[in-house]
């Protein structure tokens, strides 16, 4: 029988893990809504978004779109549409612009961008439903694209294979560069991040834009720990994406990601407030419910915060529970422990105070330690 706790409040969802924010922009908003249900947030921005104002290359779209107008004008994101027409402006190009984009076939791919192009008093023709630029994709080849022209407002870097499809159609394609990733100025917080994903002190990284995702393999690489980081998330480290375009860099070095059906940042934390859990080893240990997450454990629903070594030990011990574990293989899950045994002494007193019930973990004399597991699971690992 466990014991309860009556009238306790509820344990937040992701109380106990810590999870990697690579974002640039929005990533206030996302720290804020992991951290409301109880995460510990590692933000490191793999990326620094540039605008285009002054750059040539925009200026050059821009004026050769209102010289010769495009037949479809297809606009990703809300801040890339924005800060076009805003640029424009600057330039004295505003209203040309604005005339221009009256006069052709203007395809939105979500709600935001409706909202920006309404915004500047215009009218889309058609938005997706899916907020899919695959199903744009797949509209404007249904329909047809020999011979005409379309411009694609960009928001960083060129979309995967669409640029390519719409040509191999038969189009002219205009692409409008209005904002530019580029690395961070200051690389040391990404590298804490790499750093801990590859020692596994994350238990998710999260990512909301495919460049982020492809500067932090580009700067693993650079350092030489790409395997290592690619070993982390494949295995222990949950990557997760707000969206199937996010997870394209992931997909082309064989990670698996997991997305959430709508492609927000509401959802995607939702999410993982299903899948972390979901993921946590729980066992009946004394009498008790024990759930092992990445930096806290719950007895029997209540949140212990547990140091590094701590949990390093107790992992070890969940991984064969209820069979002795010699403080040799315990030395060698202590980081940084040396040979000195008299240290899984010191971090297993500790684990035991932060855990706050003792009996949870037994000393078997002159063998080493084992999880307290209760009678009848403890019979039915001796089966095994």
């Amino acid at each position: 029988m466990y014991h309860e706790q009556h009238g306790a409040p509820a344990v937040a969802p992701l109380a106990g893990f810590t999870v990697g924010v690579t974002a640039a922009r929005r990533a206030d908003e996302l720290g804020a809504l992991l951290q409301r249900r109880g995460a510990a947030v590692l933000h490191a921005p793999a990326l620094r978004i540039v605008p285009l104002a002054d750059d040539g290359e925009l200026l050059a779209a821009t004026k050769e779109l209102i010289d010769n107008p495009p037949d479809v004008v297809v606009a990703t994101t809300a801040i890339g549409f924005r800060g076009w027409v805003e640029a424009a402006d600057g330039w004295g190009f505003g209203e040309e612009l604005l005339a221009c984009l009256r006069g052709v076939e203007l395809l939105a791919r979500g709600p935001k961008v409706k909202g920006a192009i309404r915004a500047a008093g215009l009218t889309e023709e058609w938005s997706p439903t899916s907020e899919s630029m695959a199903e744009v994709l797949d509209r404007l080849l249904d329909e047809g694209v020999a011979d005409r022209r379309v411009a694609l407002q960009l928001h960083g870097e060129p979309l995967p294979g669409f640029v390519e499809a719409l040509r191999a159609g038969g189009a002219e394609v205009v692409v409008v560069p209005v904002y530019r990733w580029m690395p961070p100025e200051d690389l040391a917080p990404l590298d804490r991040l790499l750093d801990a994903t590859a020692g596994r002190s994350l238990d998710a990284v999260t990512f909301t834009s495919a460049p982020a995702a492809a500067s932090l393999f580009s700067r693993a690489e650079d350092r030489g720990m790409l395997p290592e980081l690619l070993d982390a998330l494949a295995h222990d480290v949950l990557p997760a994406c707000v969206g199937p375009v996010t997870a394209l860099p992931l997909q082309a070095v064989g990670l698996d990601t997991v997305q959430p059906d709508r492609f927000r940042l509401g959802p995607l934390v939702q999410l993982l407030c299903v899948e972390l859990p979901s993921r946590a080893r729980t066992l009946p240990v004394a009498g008790r419910r024990i759930e092992i997450r990445g930096h806290a454990v719950l007895v029997d629903g209540e949140v212990r915060p547990v140091p590094p070594a701590g949990m390093s030990l107790l992992n070890t011990l969940a991984r064969r529970p209820g069979w002795v574990v010699s403080r040799a293989d315990l030395l060698r899950a202590l980081p940084g422990a040396g040979r000195d045994e008299h240290a899984v002494e010191t971090a297993m007193a500790r684990l035991r105070s932060a855990l706050g019930v003792p009996n949870l973990i037994q000393t078997v004399v002159k063998r080493g330690y084992r999880l307290a597991l209760d009678p009848a699971v403890d019979t039915k690992y001796a089966d095994a």
